[in-house]
């Protein structure tokens, strides 16, 4: 496995693999007050709901973004 960087709300954590990621922006489009490819860090989470940003990372269609909740 790759590089993996992970953001954290204290709920949810999401892991980023860059070398999975193929730019397809799914994310960016669907939440774009969350996602700015732009800026570090780049994954802003308090501009999202916990249920938003898991449906938005089950779309991601490279598979660079998933998440794990905290038990």
């Amino acid at each position: 496995m790759g590089k993996q960087i992970e953001y954290s709300n204290g709920e949810l954590t999401i892991v980023w693999q860059p070398e999975l990621c193929r730019h397809a922006g799914i994310c960016v489009k669907t939440l774009p007050n969350v996602y700015h490819p732009k800026e570090r860090p780049w994954i802003k989470m308090e501009n999202a709901t916990t249920e938003e940003l898991i449906a938005q990372i089950k779309k991601c269609p490279s598979g660079a973004l998933s998440y794990k909740l905290k038990k």
